[in-house]
């Protein structure tokens, strides 16, 4: 239940245009400063991952790893995408508490 809670969280960001999805665009999102919330799908790769935390530490910004597959993602995003930020603070705020809920629950 908390799973469903999690993707329309998900999917009401990226709706208002608050979702930045893709390595690149996240990236960019997070040298620009606008990055308020990194989280990758569970299954992203062991070297995406690396390169996630790299440039996360270097902004000092923590990425957060999600209870959800790409494949799982792709019921809220176009295309199969691994890494996203979110850009507004409410949004950010949103998504933290019901992954929150998520890892209270398992």
């Amino acid at each position: 239940m908390q799973t469903n809670k999690l993707l329309s969280a998900i999917s009401l960001s990226r709706k208002a245009g608050k979702l930045v999805m893709g390595f690149d665009a996240v990236k960019e999102s997070l040298a620009k400063g606008q990055a308020f919330l990194i989280f990758c799908a569970g299954d992203l790769s062991a070297n995406t991952r690396k390169r996630v935390d790299r440039f996360c530490e270097e902004w000092g910004v923590q990425a957060r790893t999600l209870p959800l597959t790409q494949d799982e993602l792709l019921d809220v995003c176009p295309k199969r995408t691994g890494v996203f930020a979110v850009i507004d603070s409410g949004f950010a705020k949103l998504i933290s508490t019901q992954l929150a809920a998520e890892d209270d629950t398992q």
